[in-house]
């Protein structure tokens, strides 16, 4: 018998002024950032949701950031392709850097690099503590849109405009594979299983494709939205993920056999108006957060 999900909204986080692009958890899982189009980054309590507080702001939009907590700095990319490394405790000393040459989609931490994922086609890495630039790659003439890695692999998994997924070792930066036309559009979003054993994949194309990670042969396709997927994040523990998408839904499947558990859509669930942009799973009450076009955030729990 199929089991049932009882998820639900818990929480609704307002006070972006813009659409919500970019979540970042930090080192104390009851704590989130939220990057919008208004060029603020805030600070969620998810014990006390009403109270976001403004922690930075940037010039213009921003669409990705991670936060670098040992170093009490957030990075964030904006619309321009610009990367800001904010200093939280000392914003006289934070750098603005015009790399990308268009967007920067993602940024994600490997240890003591930052990658950044540009509108160029461009992947670069990050010295993370001196805020400068080891290595770039043209890996594409077209936009990154997704970014991903995987510890027991030590690889990075890119997807690209160009229909194409691009699998890096973290180390020498070397291409080792791609997956050719892996969607009929833009690869919107790339995730690894957290045992290193798929490679889940979300594009324009709206189908949710999942790929063995050593052979890169297809193992699934399917129509899983309407629109374009966002995002791709797995539950802490890895039995569940959940999807995001331009359609205004949410998607909630098993992680072993790719099937569909849960819908939270506007009418039945209260979720999103808009588009659903960025989701973080956090460890803290197995809480998953989604951020919207309709410049809100929602928190939403199990049982």
């Amino acid at each position: 018998m199929k089991t049932i999900l009882d998820i639900h909204r818990h929480a609704v986080l307002t006070g972006h002024n813009a659409s919500v692009f970019a979540l970042s958890a930090t080192q104390d899982p009851r704590y989130i950032l939220s990057g919008a189009g208004d060029g603020w980054v805030v600070r969620w309590d998810l014990d006390e949701p009403e109270l976001g507080k403004l922690i930075a702001k940037v010039d213009t939009q921003i669409f990705s950031l991670q936060h670098l907590p040992d170093l009490d700095q957030v990075v964030v990319g904006n619309m321009n392709g610009g990367v800001h490394w904010v200093d939280l405790t000392q914003p006289e000393r934070t750098k603005n850097i015009a790399h990308h040459r268009k967007g920067v989609y993602r940024i994600l931490r490997v240890a003591d690099q930052v990658f950044t994922a540009g509108g160029d086609g461009i992947l670069t890495r990050w010295d993370v503590h001196e805020g400068r630039t080891l290595e770039s790659i043209q890996l594409s003439h077209q936009s990154l849109r997704g970014l991903a890695y995987c510890p027991a692999r030590q690889e990075l998994a890119v997807g690209a405009s160009d229909r194409n997924i691009y699998l890096l070792d973290v180390h020498s930066f070397q291409v080792k594979a791609s997956i050719k036309a892996a969607h009929s559009h833009s690869v919107f979003s790339v995730q690894f299983s957290p045992d290193g054993k798929y490679l889940l994949s979300g594009g324009r194309d709206a189908m949710l494709k999942v790929w063995d990670a050593d052979g890169l042969h297809n193992l699934s396709a399917q129509a899983a939205h309407w629109f374009t997927i966002n995002d791709i994040v797995f539950q802490p523990g890895g039995a569940l993920f959940a999807t995001a998408s331009r359609d205004k839904t949410i998607k909630i499947w098993d992680a072993q056999t790719f099937q569909l558990h849960k819908v939270l859509d506007t009418i039945r669930d209260r979720c999103h108006v808009n588009s659903v942009n960025s989701l973080l799973w956090t460890t803290h009450q197995n809480q998953l957060v989604s951020a919207s076009d309709d410049r809100s955030l929602m928190v939403w729990r199990q049982g």
